[in-house]
């Protein structure tokens, strides 16, 4: 049964595109803001609106008791928590489900065994999806450098309850291990609540391929296809676009299967997401399963026609999956930061001029309007801008024109560099990996960046 109201736990793009997809199913929604955000224009959209005290994250969108709260007085039945924040933290959707509401998401028991990347990683392995070597948890520098020496060097150091690249080091010998261990549990500490991390085997530029998953109550499980990744500044994605170009599109579609059938076995029950690595040589590697929506799921979206948002709350509402479509033509998807094209440093201040594009067959996903200000409070994400075309050269022109097109003064933004990337002949020709930007920066001058 759906929802009557659903509350959403999150800030930004995303919050604004839950109460779309809420006003499209009939359903009344309320957004939740920090001091910080007083000034965003979806708190204009929802049907109600409650103020969280305080700015920093901890003090709202991660505050429990205070969401809770919040939960109680609106008199909401349902929780979305986005992306980010505590989308994925089984405790909370624990708490939200103990007050007789609904958590729009997986499972807690499944958020809590996949949330363990370990965990995952071992699942996957045994249900004959492919993993590249890794090791267990690790509770000691000496019990890593055993590891080590079985797996063999370079090796990846990772948080296992992380997200985002947070916490990940490469380590090429056994002083680099040794001396990486305590820092990279530590800062899992402070960012997770948890300081358990892992090693996996160190690949040199792989490519990221994601796959969308949707699955129901009732044992049902489909794939929307894939998603490229690879294009990323510290770990975490800048560009994302489908079909993924350069790659033989029936091992993509069997290894989709795969990743469908995986969810299916392990009994997953809302929209998710398999993420893998792929070689050089065309091996794949499970990486991890995302229990939520992802930033980028527009870009499957614009070619599927498939509200996945929507999805989400009509799964948690118990309802069985349609039959999933075809895909059609190309989607392209840039993440517009407040921060230095060159120097990636973030920047704050007031949006003394935010004018998004409005073009034929471009979307543009944001939680910021003009007058707003920018804090350093939250990730510096501005805005997604989505272009379909019925060729990968026309979904990318679009985008470049929305770029060329979208004014932003009052704080910087990575607007040149994407400039630079979606003009570049080795992107346009598909010669894209995890290693891609900084090739592509070392390639470049500062100035053609800048006057991009």
């Amino acid at each position: 049964m759906l929802p009557t109201k659903v509350l959403i736990a999150n800030r930004g793009a995303i919050a604004r595109r839950v109460i779309e997809a809420c006003d499209r199913l009939g359903i009344a929604s309320v957004a939740v803001y920090s001091e910080a955000d007083g000034g965003a224009p979806y708190l204009m959209e929802a049907s109600q609106v409650l103020a969280l005290a305080g700015s920093r994250a901890e003090e709202t969108y991660l505050n429990q008791p205070a969401l809770l709260a919040a939960l109680a007085q609106s008199g909401a039945d349902a929780v979305h928590p986005g992306y980010g924040f505590l989308a994925e933290n089984a405790d909370f959707a624990d708490a939200v489900v103990a007050t007789g509401s609904t958590f729009i998401g997986p499972a807690p028991r499944l958020l809590r065994t996949l949330g363990d990347k370990v965990a995952a990683r071992r699942l996957a392995a045994e249900r004959g999806f492919p993993v590249f070597p890794g090791s267990e948890l690790l509770d000691s520098a000496e019990t890593a450098l055993i590891a080590a020496d079985e797996i063999g060097f370079p090796l990846m150091l990772k948080p296992a309850a992380g997200g985002g690249g947070i916490g990940m080091r490469v380590v090429a010998d056994a002083n680099a291990l040794r001396n990486a261990f305590g820092p990279v549990s530590e800062q899992a500490l402070r960012s997770f609540g948890d300081g358990s991390i892992y090693l996996e085997k160190w690949l040199a530029e792989p490519r990221h391929i994601e796959f969308q998953i949707l699955a129901d109550q009732h044992g049902n499980a489909h794939h929307l296809y894939e998603r490229e990744c690879s294009i990323q500044r510290r770990h975490q994605k800048i560009i994302e676009e489908t079909p993924a170009p350069g790659i033989d599109a029936q091992a993509l579609l069997e290894l989709a299967g795969q990743a469908a059938a995986l969810a299916g076995d392990l009994g997953y029950d809302n929209v998710g997401t398999v993420e893998t690595l792929r070689t050089a040589d065309a091996q794949y590697g499970f990486l991890e399963m995302n229990t939520r929506i992802q930033v980028e799921h527009a870009v499957t979206e614009v070619v599927t026609g498939v509200d996945l948002v929507a999805q989400q709350i009509r799964l948690a509402g118990g309802e069985r999956l349609a039959e999933m479509p075809a895909r059609q033509g190309f989607g392209l998807e840039v993440r517009i930061y407040a921060e230095h094209a060159v120097t990636q440093l973030p920047s704050t201040g007031r949006l003394a001029v935010f004018r998004p594009p409005r073009l034929h067959a471009v979307r543009v996903a944001t939680g910021y309007q003009e007058g707003q200000w920018v804090s350093p409070y939250y990730d510096p994400l501005l805005a997604k801008v989505i272009g379909r075309g019925s060729t990968r050269e026309q979904a990318i022109g679009r985008v470049l024109i929305a770029l060329k097109g979208f004014a932003i003064q009052g704080v910087h933004s990575n607007i040149p560099l994407l400039l630079g990337i979606l003009q570049d002949e080795e992107f346009l020709a598909g010669q894209i990996d995890t290693g891609y930007l900084p090739r592509f920066l070392n390639r470049v001058s500062k100035g053609v960046i800048d006057a991009a």
